[in-house]
């Protein structure tokens, strides 16, 4: 019997008060207040259950049992643990007395179907031109940033955007704790560790810097938040483009200032107008999604590129698509229109110039064809 056949075992008999819900397609969240108070998200929307857990010590257990999976620590020295279930569930678990509720844990499912640009299309979360441009940008190398808050389905638009690269490139996928899985055979997944007693583990930033040496394609970091911003940001600067990552931001300027905040915390003292600069050179698209809590639904609201920094040193964004609601659908749910602005990228020449005219379909206004080269 396998290491994770047995953890899949024990997970099932420890978490069995809420595994009706982990296996519910419908839920996509699990959040657990303590062992008697437990919500569940279906669509976007939060439903108190009745479950509950005989009592805060088999609560505890369970979480034991899942840091053991991952060979974490969660203790009264090591109160909150970031981890995964066997089947790629992310989970959060955080203990009393941090946590004045009792234990907290919050469970992000794990969707056995990995979501396609395609199907945001068909929930109306993007529009077909939209979702063609993007994936024209991630063929032409442009370094992307996906700004959301939580619950937004920032990891979900990546994991659809990573299948426009090339299958015959090799990726290197940083996370904190594992959830992306790409179609590309020559995936390489790299995730963090957080030091235990004897203080050793291994920090995304350290991973950045040792994946720089295994001769990526592209480099992907499921979420930035930290001092690895400012090595993100010179790698992209340095020849290592196509890169695709998230961050929490209400919107594509206060992504950028937040991008460059992190980079700020990095053990490299570097002026303030530096980092703008460098943020400012190395992110070609920020894309903003939300989620509606009239109806629960995810949305992208913006696509902007970059354009450098104004005269007095601030952020220059031009929207190329802007989300307007439109109505309702037939299920109820808002009904958005995800429109081209008008306004050509920078750079509009270069599916010409890199041989990609071919794809280029719906959203031939948004480029210049001048070259017919195929």
């Amino acid at each position: 019997m396998s290491r994770q056949s047995i953890f899949e075992a024990s997970t099932r008999y420890f978490l069995s008060p809420i595994l009706p819900y982990l296996e519910d397609d419908s839920v996509t969240e699990i959040m657990i207040n303590g062992p008697g108070e437990i919500y569940v998200e279906r669509r976007g929307r939060l439903q108190k259950t009745e479950t509950r857990f005989p009592s805060e010590d088999a609560l505890i257990s369970a979480i034991n049992n899942v840091a053991q999976w991952v060979g974490r620590e969660i203790d009264a020295e090591h109160p909150v643990l970031d981890a995964r279930l066997p089947d790629g569930s992310r989970v959060h678990a955080i203990l009393p007395p941090t946590s004045r509720n009792g234990t907290c844990v919050t469970i992000r499912k794990f969707t056995r179907e990995a979501m396609t640009l395609e199907d945001l299309v068909r929930l109306n979360s993007l529009s077909d031109t939209a979702r063609e441009f993007l994936e024209i940008c991630v063929r032409l190398r442009k370094n992307i940033l996906i700004s959301g808050g939580t619950g937004t389905g920032k990891t979900v638009l990546l994991g659809a955007l990573s299948r426009a690269i090339p299958p015959e490139e090799r990726i290197v996928v940083i996370e904190d704790t594992s959830e992306l899985r790409f179609v590309q055979p020559h995936t390489v997944y790299l995730e963090a560790r957080h030091g235990g007693r004897e203080g050793q583990g291994m920090t995304i930033r350290q991973l950045f810097s040792n994946s720089l040496r295994m001769r990526p394609d592209r480099v992907i970091v499921g979420e930035v938040r930290g001092g690895e911003a400012l090595d993100m940001i010179q790698a992209m600067l340095s020849g290592h483009s196509g890169s695709l990552s998230t961050i929490h931001a209400s919107s594509a300027r206060d992504a950028l200032i937040r991008l460059e905040t992190l980079s700020l915390m990095s053990d490299v003292d570097i002026p303030v107008y530096v980092a703008r600069a460098q943020v400012a050179s190395a992110i070609h698209l920020v894309i903003q999604i939300a989620r509606f809590t009239e109806d629960g639904s995810r949305k992208i609201t913006h696509v902007s590129e970059v354009a450098g920094l104004d005269a007095e040193n601030r952020y220059q964004l031009r929207e190329l698509f802007v989300s307007r609601l439109v109505g309702r659908r037939d299920d109820g749910s808002l009904s958005a229109d995800l429109q081209w602005t008008g306004i050509q990228p920078t750079f509009a020449d270069e599916p010409a110039h890199q041989g990609l005219v071919r794809l280029v379909r719906l959203s031939q206004p948004l480029w210049n064809m001048g070259s017919t080269d195929r």
